[in-house]
């Protein structure tokens, strides 16, 4: 049996050993800490363009809860592609998660142990809007919300600092009865996910307060979208994304939960603010779970902590009734 010399491999680069096309030696010399929803992240890479991506992702936010010791590990390699890869496709086994686009762009998570790495071709770097929200955001969410958070389908305003959710099927107008309740004066944190900080005393949600992400017909709605471009982010879906500092709305990053709505939008509806059954908001947001297995079971136990918390129906046809009801509810808690 023939063998290669191993100088002969060190002179001729292409003379490559079986194994290393497993990528499985990638160096990842660049480090840096990054704190989404407040807890610490160290995202490795061996491409500083990832790092620039992470900061616009990750960059507003600071240290405030207990280090996670989580770790992301980002391996580009060369491509000859100058074109965007597909969207990934999702999978998940009890805590084993998996994210594919192609062949040279995916992710493996370990869910249970935080373990993960990211393979990305040089075509995923070139559209930071795809690298962020369809790998970069995606993964380290995925691995927060697996070990300190439970992320929920809701939008979150307060006033006098008593937290409302605002939740609802797609559609319902959660985005932009957030930003109509911050254009009047309302403390904005989210606007369509919310995060549960699974050990807070007292139910309590992170959002992200930094930007707010419309639907490309909510620019009939509020004038000063009008001149605001069209992207294409997460899921293929076109939307309109806004720094909330550029608009000047009051935020907060994170703030305890007083009340929950479930929005109801209909045509010749009449403003109702309508109590629902102890325990609605527990038994609806468990059935929105997009999370399996044994993280499903953890997710669900968290949830029981909204079983007390006040939950409310809103049919409503106008932003100016939604607000009205919204008000009086406020001032009652």
């Amino acid at each position: 049996m023939s063998s290669i010399d191993p100088h002969q491999r060190q002179r001729d680069p292409s003379l490559t050993r079986p194994q290393d096309t497993l990528l499985s030696n990638m160096g990842l010399p660049h480090r840096k800490s990054f704190f989404p929803l407040g807890f610490a992240v160290d995202i490795l890479t061996n491409r500083l363009e990832v790092l620039t991506a992470a900061e616009t992702s990750f960059g507003h936010r600071e240290l405030q809860h207990s280090k996670t010791n989580l770790e992301i590990r980002i391996g580009v390699s060369e491509s000859k592609s100058t074109q965007s890869p597909p969207l990934p496709t999702r999978r998940q086994y009890n805590h084993l998660y998996s994210m594919m686009a192609d062949i040279d762009n995916q992710a493996l998570l370990d869910l249970r142990t935080g373990s993960n790495f990211v393979w990305l071709s040089t075509a995923a770097l070139k559209d930071e809007l795809y690298l962020r929200h369809n790998f970069l955001e995606k993964v380290v969410f995925l691995l927060l919300g697996a070990s300190v958070v439970t992320d929920i389908h809701a939008g979150c305003v307060s006033k006098r600092g008593k937290g409302i959710l605002l939740c609802g099927d797609s559609g319902a107008g959660k985005s932009t009865l957030a930003y109509a309740c911050a254009r009047a004066g309302w403390t904005y944190t989210s606007d369509d996910t919310c995060y549960l900080i699974n050990d807070s005393v007292t139910p309590r949600v992170a959002g992200h307060s930094h930007k707010l992400r419309f639907r490309p017909e909510a620019r009939t709605l509020f004038p000063e979208l009008q001149s605001r471009a069209i992207t294409r982010l997460m899921e293929g879906k076109p939307s309109i994304e806004v720094s909330s500092s550029d608009l000047c709305l009051p935020v907060s990053h994170e703030v305890d939960v007083s009340a929950i709505v479930y929005l109801r939008r209909s045509r010749s509806s009449r403003a109702a603010l309508v109590p629902l059954p102890r325990g609605s908001a527990t038994r609806l947001m468990s059935d929105e779970l997009f999370s399996a297995g044994e993280i499903r079971i953890k997710h669900q136990r968290v949830l029981e902590r909204l079983r007390e918390v006040a939950t409310f129906e809103l049919h409503y046809e106008s932003l100016d009734q939604a607000l009205f009801a919204l008000e009086g509810l406020a001032s009652a808690l």
